[in-house]
């Protein structure tokens, strides 16, 4: 997974730069096929806003989080993110158990052809 976390109006501390990484490392947990994802913390005023966007196959999958603690915002989008991925990889899911077992029923079955009998 490749990851790119920006600043914006505030420099980035190495803190916060691993706190947010081990977050996004967390998400691989869900879903392993992950592609990339991109962590943007805005700071204005008081407000501390993080957004979060991860690429999968074929989706983008975004989420913010907003509070008055970077931390805790990082948090929200991620746990965000999180319930989105746990809903598309159920749709993935849904979408290959068909496949699946017409494959193992086509392997099971047991060949009908004279040629492979012996007599």
């Amino acid at each position: 997974m490749q990851k790119k976390i920006s600043a914006r109006h505030f420099d980035l501390t190495e803190d916060l730069r691993e706190i947010a990484e081990a977050e996004m490392d967390g998400l691989t947990k869900y879903y392993d096929n992950i592609i990339s994802a991109d962590l943007v913390l805005d700071t204005e005023k008081h407000r501390r806003l993080a957004e979060l966007k991860i690429t999968v196959y074929n989706q983008t999958i975004a989420g913010s989080g907003e509070s008055d603690d970077m931390v805790n915002s990082i948090s929200t989008a991620v746990d965000k993110v999180r319930t989105q991925l746990l809903k598309y990889k159920g749709k993935q899911k849904d979408k290959r158990p068909d496949e699946i077992t017409e494959t193992k029923v086509a392997a099971t079955k047991p060949s009908t052809n004279d040629e492979d009998l012996d007599i």
